[in-house]
């Protein structure tokens, strides 16, 4: 079992713990030091206080993997959209057989609950079903306490799976936006590779930000290659995140066309240990939320 299999079996264990107790809770248990609801100052402290005090029906549309597609289809255009294959209410009625030979399947109400299909003549079927059947009996509000998880039906949708030129998953592209404009986009790349995910931040101008833990290993004029349509995509997320104080708008960007991902709007559930306490507190130094509460 891996460590974020068991944290999460934490965090349900401790679901009937009152909102606010189980969140100063498990703060401390991730990032070793107290939450402060009433003055909060950092990004991580800043995105506890908005799931209190920041509630409308958007946010849960957005966060609903099926709903947001006909949002984004009016904010946006459908060519912005993965192209979908299917949905449906149970795994057991999924049709693997009419499936294409390569494909997504993921339920809507989550994180995690994901089955890539590269190969349809080799995918373990029972093990799909099962692991879908998990995910879609698990209440995800519980993990977080983020309250726009709290109604969303489950459901199991799937989506063409998106490939580069050479075959591999392409990067995301995971745009922090503050108060209604995009600030930095952290890159994240090898994905479902035996390597693991590597997590990189940039700022408008394709400049290397070291805000990660473990970046000052990196060499000094460390960098990636820059899409070339870089401002199209902070564009993008300048538009998404509008209605929000805090949004990451997750993109990819696969030679050259711009795909939507997600529209985050507490990364990691406010509990993120992998960013620097420097950049913790920079990041909520740039999120002003209301009535001053920033500056006490």
């Amino acid at each position: 079992m891996s460590r974020a299999d068991i944290m999460i079996k934490l965090k349900y264990a401790l679901r009937f713990l009152p909102d606010k107790m189980y969140l100063k809770l498990y703060f401390y248990m991730t990032l070793k030091r107290k939450l402060d609801f009433d003055h909060p100052k950092t990004l991580n402290e800043k995105l506890q206080w908005l799931k209190f005090n920041d509630r409308t029906p958007l946010h849960s549309l957005v966060s609903d993997k099926y709903a947001v597609r006909e949002y984004i289809k009016q904010e946006l255009g459908e060519e912005y959209l993965v192209p979908l294959i299917g949905k449906w209410e149970t795994a057991e009625e999924i049709d693997f057989d009419s499936l294409p030979q390569q494909y997504v399947l993921k339920c809507t109400h989550d994180s995690g609950g994901l089955v890539i299909c590269r190969d349809k003549t080799s995918l373990d079927q029972d093990e799909a079903i099962k692991k879908l059947k998990k995910s879609l009996s698990r209440k995800f509000y519980y993990v977080g306490r983020e309250w726009q998880y709290k109604n969303i039906k489950p459901l199991v949708i799937c989506e063409e799976l998106l490939l580069d030129q050479a075959g591999n998953t392409p990067a995301d592209y995971k745009i922090s936006c503050f108060n209604g404009k995009a600030d930095n986009v952290m890159v994240c790349t090898g994905r479902f590779t035996k390597d693991g995910v590597k997590f990189y931040f940039f700022d408008r101008q394709w400049n290397f930000l070291p805000y990660n833990k473990g970046d000052e290993k990196l060499p000094a004029d460390f960098t990636l290659p820059k899409p070339d349509n870089l401002e199209e995509m902070f564009q993008i997320a300048d538009k998404l995140s509008k209605p929000f104080y805090y949004a990451r708008i997750d993109l990819y960007n696969i030679d050259g066309k711009i795909y939507f991902s997600e529209i985050t709007l507490c990364p990691n559930s406010g509990f993120d240990s992998d960013i620097t306490y420097e950049t913790d507190k920079l990041f909520g130094e740039k999120l002003h939320i209301p009535y001053g509460l920033s500056e006490k």
